[in-house]
């Protein structure tokens, strides 16, 4: 298994699991990767850590589910500023297979799942005791009181953060649009409000000219009123288009 080798020192965090090491070894990983702060080389077949190269910044070691059994003092030589440890799945048997971490003061946290040493008696106590510098073992404290998640790098709370701001601006976008639509909500209002106003002056209108109409009629009805009883009579028959009988009797005369 080969790590890569190119612009090794730019790179901080770098994961090889589930690859297949040579023998046990690491072809590849070297002291170039200076900045190297988390390591994950899960399930890779690893034998030891023999072959781990000086990494002075790295901080957080993952190794669960290898064939390592002991030669962990290489570790406080090569990763002397080490707070997370995870041996998960390992061969570890004894207690005194751990006391080289002893040498390692910002060591924090350890997890031994899996391993045979969890099955003896007092494993927790003993550990603790051996490690003084611990506070997290599998998980938990010396009072059973859980680990919260506190390496925001290695678990990903900075993507969190980066996609929380991200919801923030697109909730602001969503705002935006709101207040658009609000807007075109209240033209479309005032458009109706404004044709039921002109439909309204139009209906007086049409009331006003009816009214002047009836007024007309009115006027003529009483016009007709005041005429002689003849005259009326020979007014309606002409509006009708009929001949008053007394004419045609005059021109039978004739």
């Amino acid at each position: 298994m080969k790590a890569a080798g190119c612009l090794c020192w730019q790179v901080k965090e770098l994961v090889l699991d589930n690859c297949r090491s040579d023998d046990g070894k690491i072809v590849g990983l070297s002291s170039d990767f200076e900045n190297l702060e988390f390591l994950s080389m899960i399930n890779i077949n690893l034998l030891s850590v023999s072959n781990l190269p000086k990494l002075n910044k790295l901080r957080k070691l993952e190794l669960s589910d290898n064939r390592i059994s002991g030669g962990l003092e290489v570790l406080a030589e090569r990763t002397p500023n080490l707070t997370h440890l995870n041996l998960s799945g390992n061969k570890i048997k004894d207690i005194n297979t751990l006391e080289p971490l002893k040498k390692l003061p910002n060591l924090h946290s350890l997890d031994l799942f899996n391993c045979e040493v969890t099955m003896l008696i007092n494993y927790r106590e003993s550990v603790f005791t051996l490690l003084p510098q611990l506070t997290y073992l599998d998980g938990f404290d010396a009072d059973d009181q859980e680990a919260p998640d506190s390496d925001p790098e290695a678990d990903g709370d900075g993507l969190e953060d980066e996609y929380e701001n991200g919801e923030g601006e697109e909730e602001d976008d969503d705002d935006e649009e709101d207040d658009l639509d609000e807007e075109v909500i209240d033209d479309e209002e005032d458009e109706d409000d404004d044709l039921e106003g002109e439909e309204e002056e139009d209906g007086v209108d049409d009331e006003e000219e009816d009214e002047e109409e009836d007024g007309e009629d009115d006027e003529e009805d009483e016009a007709d009123d005041d005429l002689p009883r003849g005259e009326k009579r020979k007014r309606n028959l002409e509006d009708e288009g009929e001949e008053d009988p007394e004419d045609e009797e005059d021109d039978e005369d004739d």
